[in-house]
């Protein structure tokens, strides 16, 4: 009957240290930290790696839900994941009990807002580079290709593959900036 921390924050320029904190004087045994999107599992090894070393009567900590999951479906499919090995879930700063109908609404609306969260700073995001791209600000990624130098090498006489081995780029790529493709 152990109980696992698990501290998340999505860029690698953010800091796990608060969570970490909190969740030793929580009582954590063990506290499984990672850099890593919340808005999906991919990726996310620590959380894989608790969830497949949870046993019954254990307890999995976290600060907040939205630490654990962005999306309501991936936090429904981890409450039932743990519901299933027979270990809880407890928030330090959330009053969530997986254990009591309440509870399990609580952690349902939580996860709502958390999904709504992402989705609305996802739009404001979009709307933002719409905004730039009217105004003549945004470019998008300079071009990785130096199309000059693929139309040399083609009037050179060079084929798109021998064009594409010396570039180090995909033949494809070749072809579409000759328009050819």
């Amino acid at each position: 009957m152990a109980v696992y921390g698990y501290a998340r924050v999505s860029t690698t320029d953010q800091d796990l240290t608060l969570q970490e904190t909190t969740l030793r004087a929580a009582g954590c045994d063990v506290i499984r930290a990672e850099k890593a999107s919340g808005t999906s599992r991919n990726g996310r090894e620590e959380l894989k790696t608790l969830m497949e070393f949870l046993r019954a009567g254990d307890t999995l900590m976290v600060t907040r839900v939205d630490r654990l999951a962005r999306s309501i479906a991936d936090l429904q499919d981890i409450v039932r994941e743990l519901k299933a090995k027979g270990v809880s879930l407890k928030a330090t700063e959330q009053p969530i009990d997986t254990s009591t109908a309440a509870g399990k609404c609580f952690l349902d609306m939580l996860g709502v807002f958390a999904e709504f969260e992402t989705n609305m700073r996802r739009e404001r995001q979009l709307e933002g580079i719409a905004q730039a791209k009217a105004e003549g600000v945004y470019k998008g990624r300079k071009p990785s290709i130096d199309a000059e130098e693929v139309r040399r090498l083609r009037a050179e006489g060079l084929g798109g593959s021998e064009i594409a081995k010396r570039l180090g780029i995909g033949r494809a790529s070749v072809y579409r900036l000759l328009g050819e493709g």
